[in-house]
């Protein structure tokens, strides 16, 4: 049974995701980098999202998105780019669209996220 992920496990899974797309591998303390957070912080996180199935540790340290993992990061990073570009198109500057975007992500519904979508198509 999958445990409902709290918005900062929803941010290790979307970060984990950037990382390998930015380096081809992301690890625990690239983790930690990115998102300002203690290398121990970033262990008990991973050490959750381990457990409830949405990460695993590769040979080289490395972590691992399970498939269940990677939809969910995906999905909060479709929401993001999405967002950003939205407020971006509405005159917000870049860094402060990103920061809004990022909170914006978790908590917006489908139906919202797709009228965003269908007036950017216009």
């Amino acid at each position: 049974m999958k445990m409902k992920l709290q918005e900062s496990g929803e941010n290790y899974l979307e970060t984990i995701l950037i990382l390998e797309r930015r380096n081809g591998i992301a690890r625990s303390i690239d983790v930690a980098n990115e998102l300002g957070f203690s290398k121990p912080s970033v262990s008990r996180a991973v050490s959750v999202l381990k457990e409830a199935g949405y990460v695993k540790v590769g040979p080289i340290n490395q972590l691992l998105l399970t498939e269940s993992g990677r939809n969910i990061a995906e999905k909060i990073y479709h929401r993001h780019c999405v967002l950003k570009e939205f407020l971006m198109q509405i005159g917000v500057k870049e860094d402060i669209a990103a920061k809004d975007a990022c909170r914006m992500e978790h908590v917006i519904s489908e139906e919202t996220l797709q009228c965003i979508l269908n007036h950017m198509e216009k």
